[in-house]
C-alpha cells in the first residue's frame, strides 16, 4: 500500500500537476465566477514558469544535495561496497534485450571503479523490482551480469534483489552484512539521494562510510543562473520536490536516523 502511496505522492508532487489542476479548475470556474477563474489560471502559469527556470531549479537541486556528506577513505581496504539501485531503466532493458541506463548510472560506475582499484573487497549491489511480474527485471541481478562482464570476479559480487525502496535496500543490505560478518563498509548512491539512505541505514544500526556520486549542482554562479523556462530545469525541479518530499515521510515514518 505504500509503494502505491508513493506513487500517487510522486504525481501530485509533479510542478507540471499542480498547473494542470490549476489551468483545469480555472477553465470550470470561468463563467460562475471569472476573478477567481483568471487567478488559478494566472497561479498555474506562474507555477509553471518558475519550477522551469534555471535559477529555482538550481536553488532546489543545491537544497537537495548540500547535505550529502563525502567521508569515504582512499586509504581504506572496505569489506564491501554498496551499490544502491535506480540506475537501471527495466522497461527499456527489457524491451531492448541490452542494457539500458538513466541518469544515475553514476553510482554504478562509480562502485565498478572502487572494485576495479581494490577500494573494496566485495560489492553488494541493492535493487529489486515494483514490478510484480515473475519475469520482471531485477535491476541486482542485471548489473551482477554487468560486473562479472567488466572482469570483477562473481565471488564477490553479492546481490539482493528483494528492496523496492531505500528503506527496503537498508534492511535487507543489513541482513547480508551481518551474515558475512563485514565491518568496514562504503555506501554509494547519487548526492541528492544521499542524506536519506545515509538515514535509512543509521536506522537499521549501518554506519558505513559516505560516497556520494551524481551531483547535479551547476558551477554556474548565482547572478549568472538564466530565467529562461527549460524542459529540463523542470524535470530538475520536479526531482528535487520528489526527494525532499520523500526524506519528510521517512522521517515521519520512522525510517531514519540522525
Amino acid at each position: 500500500m505504500f509503494l502505491f502511496l508513493s506513487k500517487v505522492l510522486d504525481l501530485f508532487l509533479a510542478p507540471l500537476t499542480w498547473a494542470l489542476v490549476l489551468l483545469v479548475a480555472g477553465g470550470l470556474l470561468k463563467r460562475p465566477w471569472p476573478r477567481a477563474s483568471r487567478v488559478l489560471a494566472g497561479t498555474g502559469v506562474a507555477v509553471l514558469y518558475l519550477f522551469s527556470t534555471e535559477a529555482v531549479s538550481t536553488l532546489l537541486t543545491y537544497t537537495a544535495e548540500k547535505d550529502a556528506r563525502d567521508t569515504f577513505q582512499p586509504g581504506v581496504t572496505y569489506d564491501a561496497v554498496i551499490v544502491l539501485g535506480g540506475a537501471l531503466d527495466p522497461s527499456a532493458t527489457e524491451r531492448s534485450g541490452h542494457l539500458e541506463f538513466n541518469a544515475a548510472v553514476d553510482r554504478v560506475l562509480r562502485g565498478f571503479e572502487l572494485m576495479r582499484d581494490g577500494h573494496a573487497r566485495h560489492v553488494l549491489i541493492s535493487g529489486g523490482s515494483l514490478d510484480p511480474r515473475p519475469t520482471a527485471v531485477v535491476e541486482a541481478d542485471v548489473l551482477a551480469r554487468q560486473y562479472q562482464a567488466w572482469g570483477v570476479p562473481a565471488e564477490r559480487i553479492f546481490t539482493e534483489g528483494r528492496s523496492r525502496n531505500t528503506r527496503e535496500n537498508a534492511v535487507e543490505s543489513a541482513r547480508i552484512i551481518q551474515e558475512q560478518g563485514w565491518k568496514r563498509l562504503l555506501l554509494v548512491t547519487s548526492a541528492a539521494h544521499m542524506p536519506r539512505a545515509e538515514g535509512c541505514f543509521a536506522a537499521v544500526g549501518l554506519r558505513p562510510d559516505l560516497l556520494p556520486v551524481d551531483a547535479r549542482m551547476p558551477a554556474t554562479q548565482t547572478r549568472r543562473l538564466s530565467w529562461v523556462p527549460r524542459a529540463v530545469a523542470l524535470s530538475s525541479s520536479t526531482d528535487a520536490l520528489r526527494e525532499l518530499a520523500g526524506r519528510a515521510v521517512y522521517r515521519m515514518r520512522g525510517w531514519t536516523a540522525p
